[in-house]
C-alpha cells in the first residue's frame, strides 16, 4: 500500500511529525513502542471429491514474514502515533495446476508468484480515552472481522475512531474505502461475498461505513449493536448479548445470542433475517457447546469479500449462511493444561444445514466436519513457537464443492521491542 499518495503522505507526515517534536515529548512515543516478527510456515492442501470438480486439488506451501510495529504516543492534551505492517509471501512448492488455496499471489497467466508484499502504515491521535487512526486498517467488529486464515493477513484502507470515555462503553466508528486481500499486494475496491451467488447486482465499492456499540452491564453481561452500509450494495443491523453464567467452582454456561437484519442498498436484492445462538458449557478444562442458527429472507447472509461473518456457525470451510438454511452445530473443547501439557488444545465440531432455498423443488443441505489439534511452547527457548493441524471434511447436494482439506501451520512470534 505503500505506492498509494495517501500512505506515503503518512508515513511522510509522521516523519515530520517525530523530528518536530521536542524529545521530551517524544519519549513515550519510543518508550512505550513494541515490534514484533511473525515467521508463519504454511502448507494447504484441499480435494475436490465431487464428480463435476473442474479439478482435483489445490495444494500449496509458503513461507509468511509478518513484521508489526506500534509506537506509543508524544505527551501532552493530543498524542501522536504511528503504527506500520510489513508482510512478504515467499513460495516454497506450488503450481499452475496446485492455485487457489489463498495462500500465493497469482499473476494474469495462472501462475503463482514467488513472492509478494505489501505494507501499511497508520497515524494515529489520541485525546482522553478516544484514538483516531487513519491509514492501513485491520477492524475486528462484528460487522467487519479481518480474516487472518492464511499466510498473510486480510487489511484495509480508511479511517476509524475508537472511544471508551464512557464507562463501560466501546465505540467503533470507521469509513474504509480499499480492501488488500489476504494474497494480494495492491488494493482494490471493496466487494460484497456472494458464494454461491447468493446476490443479483452486487458491485465493487469504495465507501464502507461502520459503527459499533458494546456496553459492558456487568463482568458476566454485555450487549452491542452494530451498523453497516456497503455502499450501493447493502446495509446491516446487527444486535448480539454475550452472558456467562458461574454455576459453580469450574463449571459455568455461556450464552451467545446474535441477530442480523440485511437489506438492499443500491441494485442488490439483499434481504436476509440471520439468528444465531450459541450455548457453551465449561466445566474445568472440557467445553461442550450447541450452535443453532436460522436465515430467513429472500437470500442468504450479507458480509464482505473474504471477511469473517460473525456468525456463531461460520466455521473452517462453510458458512452455513445460504437462503432459508437452518443449520446446528455441536462442539468439543479440550485444554491439556489440566493434564500438565500447558499450551496443548483440541476442538473437534460437526455442523449441518438444511431447508436451503435452491430455486427447485428439492432442498438444499450441507454438512461439515473439523479437528483442530494445536500446541504452543510456554517457556524456553522456544517459547512462543506454536504447532496447528487443522482438518476438515465438507459435503453438500448443491453446485458447491464437496471437500476435503487439511492445514498445517507452525509459526514463531519473535518480540522485537
Amino acid at each position: 500500500m505503500l505506492e498509494t499518495p495517501i500512505a506515503r503522505g503518512i508515513a511522510l507526515a509522521t516523519l515530520g511529525m517525530t523530528l518536530a517534536v521536542p524529545s521530551v515529548s517524544q519519549a513515550a512515543f519510543f518508550e512505550d513502542s513494541k515490534a514484533t516478527l511473525e515467521l508463519r510456515n504454511f502448507y494447504f492442501n484441499r480435494d475436490f471429491r465431487q464428480d463435476t470438480a473442474t479439478k482435483n486439488k489445490a495444494a500449496e506451501w509458503a513461507q509468511g514474514f509478518l513484521l508489526r510495529y506500534e509506537s506509543g504516543f508524544t505527551e501532552g492534551p493530543v498524542g501522536f502515533g504511528i503504527d506500520a505492517i510489513g508482510l512478504l509471501g515467499v513460495k516454497l512448492d506450488s503450481g499452475r495446476g496446485d492455485t487457489g488455496t489463498g495462500l500465493l499471489q497469482v499473476d494474469n497467466d495462472g501462475d503463482p508468484k514467488d513472492e509478494y508484499g505489501k505494507f501499511g502504515a497508520t497515524l494515529k491521535a489520541r485525546y482522553a480515552n478516544s484514538i483516531f487512526r487513519v491509514g492501513t486498517l485491520i477492524p475486528k467488529v462484528p460487522v467487519l472481522m479481518s480474516n487472518d486464515s492464511r499466510l498473510l493477513p486480510q487489511m484495509w484502507r480508511g479511517a476509524q475512531l475508537t472511544s471508551t470515555d464512557i464507562k463501560d462503553l466501546t465505540i467503533n466508528i470507521g469509513r474504509l474505502n480499499r480492501e488488500v486481500p489476504r494474497d494480494k499486494s495492491s488494493s482494490e475496491k471493496i466487494n460484497m461475498n456472494n458464494a454461491g451467488k447468493r446476490v443479483t447486482g452486487a458491485n465493487p465499492s469504495d465507501r464502507f461505513d461502520f459503527a459499533s456499540f458494546n456496553y459492558k452491564w456487568t463482568s458476566n453481561l454485555s450487549t452491542s449493536y452494530s451498523y453497516a452500509k456497503l455502499d450501493g450494495n447493502y446495509r446491516q443491523d446487527l444486535l448480539n448479548l454475550i452472558h456467562t453464567w458461574p454455576i459453580m467452582a469450574g463449571h459455568s454456561i455461556k450464552t451467545d445470542l446474535r441477530y442480523a437484519r440485511s437489506t438492499d442498498d443500491g441494485r442488490t436484492n439483499v434481504d436476509n433475517d440471520a439468528m444465531g445462538a450459541m450455548f457453551t458449557y465449561q466445566m474445568y478444562s472440557h467445553k461442550f457447546s450447541l450452535g443453532l442458527q436460522k436465515m430467513t429472507g429472500d437470500t442468504g447472509f450479507a458480509y464482505l469479500g473474504i471477511s469473517d461473518p460473525y456468525l456463531v456457525n461460520y466455521v473452517q470451510i462453510g458458512d452455513f449462511a445460504n437462503a432459508d438454511e437452518k443449520s446446528w452445530q455441536l462442539r468439543y473443547d479440550y485444554d491439556f493444561a489440566a493434564l500438565g501439557i500447558p499450551g496443548l488444545t483440541f476442538m473437534t465440531r460437526y455442523l449441518s444445514g438444511h431447508d436451503i432455498d435452491r430455486g427447485v423443488s428439492r432442498k438444499g443441505k450441507e454438512w461439515e466436519r473439523d479437528t483442530d489439534i494445536g500446541y504452543v511452547f510456554q517457556d524456553g527457548v522456544l517459547k512462543n513457537l506454536g504447532f496447528k493441524w487443522r482438518n476438515a471434511t465438507f459435503r453438500s447436494n448443491m453446485t458447491g464443492n464437496d471437500i476435503d482439506e487439511n492445514r498445517v501451520i507452525v509459526s514463531y512470534t519473535v518480540p522485537l521491542l
